[in-house]
């Protein structure tokens, strides 16, 4: 219930009224005690005798009939006309309506935005059950510098120039979100392999052996070389859908997570600094970082280590 601020009655003030009134008092006096003109005394005590405590609760200001409405087959002209993209104006020169008219319509339609005409499909959240099911892949290129840029300074004058470019490339396991990162100096197939060889490393320390990748179809990833490793290392390799960057969603994630936390966290004097704290982050984030999709517990918790490691996890 919205009241305005200057409502001399609630409907607890109005059964007060009623009830004062009931019991004896002059119509005059109660009137006077609850700060109301007599008449509106006689309004409220009227609509008690006639429909009891309901009709002390306040009604809709909006009138039972409107003459001058649009019509409901205007209407439906003009929905039909916005679906087919047109315009607030066009629609108000086909139909002869005011351009207020139209948005104002439309709103109430929910077709006040060309975006609201195809709305985004319905994202699928998938799992897999274990550790090692699927692998997903990723590239961030990120930018040399030997002094701190405008993220820090604020000054776009100061550049690296010529310092050129470090990539990124992240791996991350589907089920418990275990993350591995190194820094190389290309996105060509050849960095791809020996990215994909150290993440592999890395997760076969944690005991965890992986049996799919997943990958957007970037050209490393769709080079000879890498395909010949998959196929060695019998990894089934999976592909996103082009320009569906949500398939690949863990990924990245993990991405823009790196760079708030990692990358722009912090002023780094060169990027020579910046990858030197690249591990360290990394291991805050898979051993003691929570992760709320995760039931607020850091990433390790879900690998299979020996009882003695997860133990001292939590010690």
């Amino acid at each position: 219930m919205n009241l305005h601020k200057h409502a001399r009655l609630t409907p607890r003030g109005r059964a007060l009224l009623v009830q004062r009134m009931l019991n004896g008092l002059r119509v005059e006096d109660a009137a006077q005690a609850a700060g109301v003109s007599v008449r509106t005394a006689y309004k409220w005590l009227k609509r008690f005798r006639e429909e009891g405590e309901i009709g002390l609760m306040d009604r809709s200001s909006r009138p039972h009939s409107c003459p001058h409405a649009t019509a409901i087959a205007l209407v439906e002209q003009l929905i039909e006309l916005r679906r087919s993209r047109k315009t607030y104006r066009q629609i108000a020169q086909i139909l002869g309506l005011a351009v207020s008219t139209v948005a104002r319509r439309l709103k109430q339609a929910g077709f006040h935005r060309l975006a609201e005409l195809e709305p985004a499909p319905v994202v699928v959240r998938y799992e897999y059950a274990n550790p090692g099911d699927l692998l997903h892949l990723d590239i961030k290129k990120l930018g040399r510098f030997w002094k701190p840029g405008h993220r820090v300074t604020g000054d776009r004058q100061q550049c690296s120039d010529g310092a050129g470019w470090e990539f990124m490339h992240v791996a991350i396991d589907d089920a418990s979100r275990l993350a591995f990162t190194s820094l190389h100096p290309d996105e060509r197939g050849s960095s791809a392999c020996r990215a994909l060889l150290q993440a592999l490393r890395y997760y076969r320390g944690l005991n965890i052996c992986f049996r799919r990748v997943m990958t957007d179809n970037g050209a490393c990833y769709r080079s000879r070389a890498f395909q010949r490793l998959c196929a060695r290392l019998r990894l089934k390799h999976i592909r996103t859908k082009p320009y569906t960057p949500r398939t690949n969603g863990k990924a990245e994630r993990f991405i823009q997570t790196s760079l708030r936390e990692w990358a722009y966290a912090r002023s780094y004097d060169t990027s020579q600094q910046r990858a030197a704290h690249l591990l360290p982050w990394l291991h805050h984030y898979n051993w003691h970082r929570l992760h709320a999709s995760l039931g607020y517990l850091p990433p390790i918790s879900r690998a299979p280590l020996p009882l003695n490691n997860v133990l001292g996890l939590h010690s």
